[in-house]
């Protein structure tokens, strides 16, 4: 079983105090007493149908609690808040009976006006809850990047990726366990792309994923007003343990000028890390023109070089 490890939690801190003592650490960790507004006790079910605004939102839908990104489903429908406007019923709860006895899990995440151009805004999406909630202004102002609306059902697992931009993982309502793993920690968690394959993470397959077990496993619970601080890089997963609402904060740590250009998720590897890769896939790829024992050979000299790069960093 992978080494378990409590995210720090610290309590009222200030902008000076992140920005001073616990940003540049680079490390999780939970801020608790933060002014959220009043979007902690007025963000339920029925007063998000209520203002919510007429908006087109795609439901991901799942037969099991952990929710694999490549095999979701997705559901359509028009809402206001999360009304369907064609019978004013709430979509939200006939969904909820419909999954709750068919043992589906839902999860609402907002997107830009166009996903292909536009990022999420709740500033935007969903301006009369906008009021509701005090964003954390622990950034510039100019290093905002996406402000992303969520909902999930209870026992929802999301699975485990990384983002490549800092972020606030603020649960409004409801209560949440988030495990975290380091970015050290990558060639333990069998990445596909941004995602690890690993979906069950308290019961892992260690015949399918030997390695898992030697990754460090940072966990926390979010109660109703709490913040995590997640930096970019940084494998999370979240499990729903009711349900919530929840807002992400995503800003840029790096230049502007470092970032895929194309990217409205924030998920996108920086544009010098895209071109290492395809750069690295082009030299495995020249191997092909040698025997065998010479590829086998000179692929792992390039993995000594990588290591030897890797390990040399001061970086924890």
């Amino acid at each position: 079983m992978a080494r378990r490890i409590p995210v720090p939690q610290l309590e009222g801190v200030t902008r000076e105090e992140f920005l001073q003592r616990i940003y540049p650490q680079r490390k999780p960790v939970v801020l608790k007493g933060i002014d959220l507004g009043t979007c902690t006790t007025k963000w339920t079910a029925d007063y998000i149908s209520q203002v919510g605004g007429t908006k087109e939102v795609k439901i991901h839908v799942s037969t099991v609690p952990q929710m694999d990104f490549i095999k979701l489903c997705l559901l359509t429908g028009l809402y206001t808040g999360l009304q369907k406007t064609s019978t004013r019923n709430s979509l939200f709860q006939s969904h909820q009976r419909a999954l709750v006895e068919r043992e589906e899990k839902y999860y609402l995440r907002s997107l830009g006006e166009d996903p292909r151009k536009d990022v999420a805004d709740i500033r935007k999406q969903f301006p009369l809850l906008e009021g509701d909630i005090k964003i954390p202004e622990f950034f510039e102002k100019e290093q905002f990047f996406s402000s992303v609306f969520r909902i999930s059902s209870p026992g929802l697992q999301l699975w485990t990726h990384y983002d490549v931009m800092d972020n606030f993982l603020i649960q409004v309502t409801g209560k949440k366990r988030v495990v975290l793993f380091s970015p050290r920690d990558a060639q333990y968690l069998y990445l596909s792309g941004t995602k690890s394959e690993v979906l069950n993470l308290d019961n892992p397959d260690l015949n399918k994923y030997p390695l898992f077990f030697k990754a460090r496993r940072f966990e926390c619970v979010l109660e109703a007003g709490d913040v995590l601080f997640i930096p970019a890089l940084w494998f999370h997963n979240v499990i729903s343990e009711e349900f919530g609402v929840g807002v992400n904060v995503f800003w840029k740590h790096l230049s502007s000028e470092c970032y895929d250009k194309t990217d409205t998720y924030g998920n996108k590897d920086p544009t010098a890390a895209s071109r290492a890769m395809q750069i690295l896939d082009r030299a495995l790829k020249t191997l092909d023109d040698l025997p065998e024992e010479y590829r086998d050979f000179y692929a792992r000299r390039m993995v000594l070089r990588i290591q030897d790069k890797a390990f040399s960093s001061n970086y924890e």
